[in-house]
């Protein structure tokens, strides 16, 4: 007589082929993973429609478990096992019910190697050189010791602006899904939570364009390699306001999902640069971003602990009283940018970025790093609230991969763990990256005036407001004396303070 198989509990982040080793399964939707804070309204519909089609392809292997909380299917089951889960909420719940867990997946580095490495970086971290590792240890894009092409990045050749004149890339639209009857059920069932004040949502009601089941995964892959990948490099960093996905991948979506497998997806465009289907700065950009950048924010995230960018605070001190029982009565995030309302937004590039946020719940990385992220780091704005901001609107968002991303990255609220220097910039990168500034009433150039561009006057009265926190930092040292010599600076920052809108 043998023992019957341990049921496989599956959670949020682990809806794919690769956390399925073939015996029963229990896929747990609970109503707390849709209830902790307001979402948007695409992600709830994203990934409760992940759950559920996961269900549907399951069959008769699936117990569908609906409960308000994941403690309602913990408790008083002692056959369970998962996959550890991605999030610490999660991980502490099903150890402390004595689940059976298995080693976490979904990732191209075990967090055994990436401990390994971090162990001997003497606490100083450089995703370049984690990166470095990784594709000595894969073979990718390597002709035997040396990265092909002669670098390892290929960074400084993927900054180009968008073409001149152009207003889109001209590009065929990105693969799409085609809803069903899950989705209509994944709709109804929304409107019913919402109608009856059991869930808050942000944004609005979109079509579902991203993949939530493998096989929709696997197309959107090769729609991306086919179509995009070869435009993806020179242009990963360019906007056009008429061009919302640009070259990018969408695939973050179906990644974070666990429908997609990392590994998969790397190896692919692998394989399209060694068959000639794409060029080395493009396939390397792509590469960078997943088995690089992706990989090593997950792993911050655990390496780092719950401690992680708690405290956090803004940099510097604010000098224009904004702190995070501030302009918006319990929150330092104004209510225009909590509810997505552009209305109140002049600034294109801002308006525009809030958008897209609203519609449709993704921006690529510039939009959400050099629009949204650089105007919070300028406006002093609660790093650790605005993490949960960019967690609950995207439709990416979840609880491993923003920490780093805002709290380190975006805002520098860590003193420099993950970045070398703040992602601080004025008018004229937005100018050079996007064709937003020609429509726009600011001018990029101006820090002074009516017509003075936020981005371009936040920079300055930033640098003066964190200008000690950033005098031993050596990247900054220019920025840093151009502001001590510029006549106009008290003006500046007291014309800043005084802005309430951009």
């Amino acid at each position: 007589m043998t023992d019957s198989p341990r049921r496989r509990l599956v959670l949020p982040g682990q809806y794919g082929p690769l956390f399925d080793d073939g015996g029963p399964m229990v896929v747990v939707e609970a109503r707390e993973f849709f209830t902790a804070r307001p979402v948007h309204w695409a992600k709830a519909h994203l990934w409760l429609s992940a759950l559920r089609h996961r269900v549907r392809e399951l069959g008769d292997r699936a117990d569908h478990v609906q409960v308000l909380r994941l403690e309602d299917v913990l408790a008083g089951h002692d056959d369970l096992e998962v996959v550890d889960p991605p999030s610490r909420t999660l991980r502490a719940q099903v150890r402390q019910h004595g689940v059976t867990v298995l080693p976490s997946r979904g990732f191209i580095t075990s967090e055994e190697d990436f401990g390994a490495w971090a162990r001997g970086r003497g606490g100083r971290f450089l995703m370049e050189s984690f990166y470095e590792q990784v594709r000595r240890r894969e073979g990718w894009l390597m002709d035997g010791t040396a990265p092909v092409g002669g670098v390892f990045s290929h960074d400084a050749d993927n900054r180009q602006p968008p073409p001149r004149g152009a207003t889109t890339l001209g590009l065929p639209g990105p693969w799409s899904p085609t809803e069903d009857e899950v989705d209509d059920e994944v709709r109804a069932d929304l409107d019913q939570w919402e109608r009856d004040g059991l869930v808050q949502f942000v944004g609005r009601d979109d079509r579902r364009r991203f993949a939530v089941t493998a096989d929709e995964a696997r197309a959107a892959l090769d729609d991306f390699l086919e179509v995009r990948l070869g435009d993806f490099g020179p242009y990963e960093d360019a906007v056009l306001t008429n061009d919302r996905t640009m070259a990018h991948s969408l695939l973050s979506v179906p990644l974070n999902l666990g429908v997609l497998d990392p590994r998969d997806a790397v190896t692919a465009a692998v394989r399209a640069y060694e068959t000639g289907g794409a060029p080395i700065g493009s396939v390397e950009g792509f590469v960078r971003q997943v088995a690089g950048w992706r990989d090593y924010v997950w792993h911050l995230y655990w390496w780092l602990g719950d401690t992680y960018g708690a405290e956090a605070s803004a940099l510097g001190t604010q000098k224009d009283g904004a702190r995070r029982d501030g302009p918006s009565g319990g929150s330092s995030l104004p209510r225009w940018w909590r509810e997505l309302d552009s209305t109140e937004v002049d600034a294109v590039c801002l308006s525009t970025a809030l958008d897209d946020a609203r519609d449709h719940g993704w921006l690529h990385h510039i939009q959400r790093l050099m629009v949204l992220g650089n105007f919070s780091l300028q406006r002093g704005w609660d790093p650790v609230e605005l993490t949960e901001w960019f967690t609950d609107v995207f439709v990416d968002g979840t609880d491993w991969v923003m920490p780093a991303n805002i709290i380190g990255m975006s805002q520098h609220a860590d003193g420099g763990v993950v970045a070398t220097k703040p992602y601080a910039a004025g008018g004229r990168y937005i100018d050079k990256m996007t064709d937003h500034c020609g429509g726009c009433r600011f001018d990029p150039t101006k820090r002074l005036g009516e017509d003075a561009c936020p981005f371009t006057a936040g920079y300055w009265a930033f640098l003066d407001r964190a200008e000690p926190a950033l005098r031993s930092n050596t990247r900054m040292v220019r920025p840093l004396q151009q502001l001590r010599q510029m006549p106009d600076r008290e003006q500046v920052v007291a014309q800043e303070a005084a802005r309430l809108m951009p």
